[in-house]
């Protein structure tokens, strides 16, 4: 691919998320390194560059829409690496994928949704491992810190001799709101099950994004939608929105591997809601929350009402709000030898647009740099499969804690 036009292509740069994702670039990219911006309309691209520092105003500026197969066809065999924002990615990003695949070019984006995933393995998991490409999903906050925790957890216990993982959860603490695409995107799946009933074994299987189902062992996994509980320690959890989505990411890591976590791996997430009275209520209250906006958004009549709530697709905090952001995740770990291990991954800024721009911004450099770094692996891949201790490197020197410790 040395050959190719371009290093990266930013495809969706004149979204919210995607111009989040052209400034870090701007600021995190070697000089040298060839960065194109890609969208339906070069008007709204050159505004964006406008916005941008010094050299990244003069980035070149691709017209590309996902109606138009030969746009992308062009747009994916002019770049060595192309990552996108444009989702919900089971209305617009399989066309995008589908081309990446063919024509060998590593891809990366930032979806949620569990549907589009199992689609996309399905139809470019063996095409890329002939070309050649990495295509990495949910290479933002969904699902980088859950991987990469795990990941380095196993790696640890591994190093130490204290065999594979058991019982691994993940407790997550944040800083920020729902992004509209988020949000777009759990709409869009939920849209999918109406019309398909068969659609919901899909989503309720724990290891649905798995590359050999059949070989799955019989390992019963916490529930998705955990209810409020007290944890040891005094804290409050209650259900985490993206848990349905990260565990399975997790589980096809674990897979890739060969099952390198252990084939006793059960893992599940939760998010800390606080100690003491304040912490129970809250639990109590985010649980409700959640299942009240899940029932209304599936329920058409009550969904408009949803609607004028939520954020919008395009929009976002501002940066003021971004900056306060913030997530934590802490992840407890056990494993077959009986010892324990704590991992913390934690970053500054709202997780779902400051972190999640690290995040991808990272994935994408990682992928356009450091080839011989790499894990040998092609074909639909998640971030610590395709990237694995050089993304941990990469974020960790771009601010961000990735930290292992016996408990």
């Amino acid at each position: 691919m040395s050959e190719r036009e371009h290093d990266v292509v930013l495809f969706g740069a004149t979204g919210f998320v995607g111009r989040l994702v052209a400034a870090y670039l701007a600021e995190a990219a070697p000089p040298d390194l060839r960065v194109a911006l890609a969208g339906r309309s070069r008007e709204k691209l050159t505004a964006t560059a406008a916005d941008l520092p010094g050299a990244a105003q003069r980035w070149p500026l691709l017209e590309a829409d996902t109606g138009d197969a030969g746009s992308l066809e062009r747009l994916a065999a002019s770049t060595r690496v192309l990552v996108t924002t444009v989702g919900p990615y089971q209305r617009y990003g399989l066309p995008v994928v589908e081309a990446c695949a063919r024509a060998g070019t590593h891809y990366a984006d930032l979806t949620g949704e569990v549907l589009f995933v199992r689609e996309a393995i399905d139809r470019c998991d063996a095409v890329a491992r002939e070309t050649g490409a990495r295509l990495v999903h949910a290479a933002g906050y969904d699902s980088i810190p859950s991987d990469l925790s795990v990941f380095l957890l196993a790696e640890r216990a591994r190093s130490d001799g204290a065999g594979g993982l058991t019982d691994v959860r993940l407790v997550a603490s944040l800083k920020g709101g729902f992004s509209g695409g988020t949000v777009d995107s759990m709409r869009a799946q939920i849209e999918q099950m109406a019309t398909d009933r068969s659609l919901r074994r899909v989503i309720g299987d724990p290891y649905a994004l798995s590359p050999d189902r059949a070989a799955e062992p019989g390992t019963r996994q916490p529930p998705d939608v955990a209810p409020p509980a007290l944890a040891a320690d005094g804290r409050w959890t209650a259900p985490f929105v993206m848990a349905p989505f990260n565990t399975r990411i997790v589980r096809r890591s674990n897979a890739l591997q060969d099952w390198a976590y252990g084939r006793g791996l059960r893992y599940g997430e939760s998010m800390s809601a606080g100690r003491g009275v304040t912490g129970a209520l809250t639990a109590a209250g985010i649980t409700t929350g959640l299942a009240a906006a899940f029932g209304a958004m599936a329920f058409g009549p009550t969904r408009a009402l949803v609607d004028r709530v939520l954020p919008a697709p395009g929009t976002g905090p501002s940066e003021a709000a971004r900056e306060k952001g913030f997530f934590r995740m802490v992840v407890d770990a056990h494993t077959e030898g009986g010892r324990h291990y704590r991992a913390t991954a934690a970053g500054p800024g709202d997780p779902g647009y400051k972190a999640t721009s690290v995040m991808l911004g990272q994935v994408a450099l990682g992928l356009a740099l450091d080839g011989d770094r790499l894990p040998d692996r092609t074909g639909s891949l998640t971030p610590s499969t395709a990237l694995g201790d050089v993304l941990v490197e990469r974020l960790r020197a771009a601010g961000h804690t990735y930290d292992v410790v016996e408990a």
